[in-house]
């Protein structure tokens, strides 16, 4: 078990060594989100949206933020490296420390689009504590869901196609959920009316994760 903490240490400080050389991911997804909402308030006339378009403008702008970012988990790895991988440490702590640093990378651009957000288009939220939950279990969900598809998307020829055409539908179901619940924070609605959503989130944000570590292991080994 400690040779597994230190593999997925080892890894997670790679992810972030890469990342500070390269600093194409963030980068590019901090221009993404602040020239969308920068666009989203030019065509609203300089306006600030009622909360309904609020609240959805923000979690579509999430999403494709977690699409851009959290695809190139694997696409960027060559293929001699990952046999230099297979070598050295488990397919479980590959996984793991995939998904600890996209969790953490999309947690960055969730507070980071909301500081904007706030900033450009107002901040119509009055449950700032559920709305903050919910913005942590949803940037896990999105960090979990499509660091596993983007596993299963580069042993194709058309990775990025392929990512986008299995990570939208399976994510759907999640995106209505976390839409709800910051709804209810938005209109300042007691916090047990979105206890079933937030259990069901939490549930989902599970059981992909053992998903993940349980079948990755054979989608490595192919």
């Amino acid at each position: 078990m400690s040779s597994f903490f230190s593999e997925v240490t080892t890894l997670v400080r790679k992810e972030f060594v890469l990342e500070w050389r390269q600093k194409y991911a963030i980068n590019g997804i901090i221009l993404y989100v602040v020239s969308t909402v920068f666009v989203c308030y030019l065509s609203f006339n300089l306006r600030i949206p009622d909360g309904i378009t609020w609240n959805a403008l923000f979690w579509i702008i999430l999403l494709f933020g977690a699409l851009n970012a959290v695809s190139k988990s694997f696409q960027q790895e060559r293929d001699g490296r990952h046999f230099f991988y297979y070598q050295l440490v488990s397919p479980e702590a590959i996984i793991v420390s995939k998904i600890i640093y996209n969790s953490l990378l999309m947690l960055f651009i969730s507070f980071a689009g909301l500081f904007v957000f706030s900033l450009v288009l107002g901040n119509p939220v009055q449950d700032h504590f559920l709305f903050i939950v919910n913005l942590f279990l949803g940037a896990l969900g999105f960090s979990s869901t499509f660091t596993m598809i983007s596993g299963i998307a580069s042993k194709s020829t058309n990775s990025s196609t392929l990512m986008s055409v299995l990570g939208l539908p399976v994510i759907i179901p999640m995106l209505l959920m976390l839409i709800k619940v910051s709804k209810n924070a938005m209109d300042g609605l007691q916090r047990n009316v979105s206890y079933d959503e937030i259990i069901t989130i939490f549930a989902i944000n599970t059981i992909i994760l053992t998903v993940s570590i349980i079948l990755f292991p054979y989608l490595w080994r192919s």
